[in-house]
């Protein structure tokens, strides 16, 4: 388990963060890759810095972060598994993928192993309709999963 930043370490690390990037049109979305990327996670406390900074209410803030599935409220593990559950991968099988994946890991989606070597996520369309069902595994997608696949990738993420 990694320890959490403390407060004032966030507020200074998002201030120069939002310094670099409040200057660009429409900065709310590159602001929260960079403090993401910083962080791993956009913490909580980064959300009043983003929204003085920017001149908006925390409610707009956290209503960004909370649309967008890509940003989390907490640390990832460190591999991050994204399972597509649009229309092509559930016609091709990924809710029985779903199924024993989450069963292999002991999570479900939104959550990380224990030993915190995996976080599940499901997305919503990978692009790869055509090699359905998909997934991607930190940042590189996976077609057509089948058993096989899936003991590979938890061989993979445990390793």
């Amino acid at each position: 388990m990694t320890m959490q930043p403390a407060s004032t370490e966030i507020t200074s690390r998002t201030v120069a963060i939002i310094q670099e990037m409040k200057g660009l049109e429409g900065p709310l979305l590159p602001i929260l890759h960079g403090i993401q990327k910083e962080f791993g996670h956009v913490p909580k406390d980064a959300l009043p810095v983003i929204a003085e900074a920017l001149n908006i209410s925390r409610a707009e803030v956290h209503g960004v972060v909370s649309f967008y599935h890509d940003y989390r409220s907490h640390p990832a593990g460190r591999h991050v598994l994204k399972l597509c559950q649009a229309e092509s991968c559930q016609s091709m099988g990924s809710d029985a993928i779903a199924a024993k994946l989450k069963q292999l890991l002991g999570i479900g989606f939104h959550e990380t192993t224990r030993d915190g070597s995996v976080t599940l996520e499901p997305v919503y369309c990978l692009g790869l309709c055509a090699c359905s069902p998909a997934a991607m595994l930190d940042g590189e997608v996976i077609g057509r999963l089948n058993d096989e696949k899936l003991d590979e990738i938890v061989a993979e993420v445990r390793s």
